[in-house]
């Protein structure tokens, strides 16, 4: 059991790499850690092992998600991960933001795979072959073409966590102070700003774009103040009533990314 406390947050968080879904990326590795108990022969490497099989269980598990997800009502965000505890479940870093997980989306189950188990990992091409069903050199060829999409379409984090959090306060202030001007002053002209409600609260069914329309947005939905906490590693905000979930995405001292999760479902992490 000890083996598995101490590798059990790494599992997870590769899982959720995947999922985007904690309650499904902590089922898939409690099954992983239930599979290896009932082996008759133990593996020599354990959390290679786990790795694999997690690996595999959670692309079972993305291949029947997707369809879901085309029937979501308006655009879908994970479940965003707030103020984690590290040594209780999962640490993440911007690159399992929740602007990344947007470009994700657009992989197929097992380019997603290939890019999150190698270039966020570092799993080795040939534990990620044993995961997908395919040789280490099309794992490979998998990789590089997500990676390429990847870096077309994934925002650029060039700001330190300090200017981050500076830029999301300035965002707070103007919200709650309902100023048209201020936020403006801090969003990219070219922002974009989604809101995942899931069809259970009032959410904008598709993605607002252009700094003028995503502040007025604001605005007219602004209800309450918020408080600063960490989205998916990086400084993002949580307003308690009604509930929803900020992650920010910055460049060059701009917002270019507003990500918004209303629905109840997703909201765990709160609780």
């Amino acid at each position: 059991m000890e083996p598995y406390v101490a590798i059990r947050p790494r599992l997870v968080r590769l899982a959720y790499g995947l999922l985007g879904d904690l309650a499904e990326s902590e089922d898939v590795v409690q099954d992983a850690w239930l599979r290896l108990n009932r082996a008759e022969e133990k593996p020599e490497d354990v959390e290679g092992w786990l790795v694999v099989t997690v690996s595999r269980l959670a692309l079972d598990v993305l291949k029947s998600a997707r369809k879901r997800r085309e029937e979501y009502v308006g655009p879908w965000l994970p479940e965003p991960v707030v103020d984690a505890d590290p040594a209780d479940r999962v640490t993440l870093d911007e690159s399992l933001s929740l602007a990344m997980f947007v470009v994700l989306e657009s992989l197929s189950p097992a380019e997603r795979t290939a890019f999150v188990l190698h270039d966020v990992f570092g799993v080795p091409f040939d534990e990620i072959g044993q995961a997908v069903g395919r040789s280490p050199a099309a794992c490979r060829q998998l990789a590089a073409r997500a990676r390429r999409h990847v870096r077309k379409k994934a925002p650029r984090f060039d700001v330190s966590a300090e200017d981050h959090r500076r830029v999301v306060d300035a965002f707070a202030a103007a919200c709650a102070g309902r100023d048209i001007e201020g936020l403006l002053a801090v969003l990219d002209p070219d922002v974009v700003l989604r809101t995942d409600g899931g069809g259970l609260v009032k959410a904008a069914l598709r993605p607002i774009l252009g700094a003028g329309k995503v502040a007025r947005f604001l605005v007219g939905v602004q209800q309450g103040g918020f408080r600063p906490v960490m989205v998916n590693g990086s400084p993002g905000l949580v307003r308690d009533d009604p509930p929803a979930v900020y992650g920010l995405a910055v460049r060059q001292g701009r917002i270019v990314e507003v990500d918004i999760v209303r629905n109840p479902e997703k909201l765990r992490s709160l609780r």
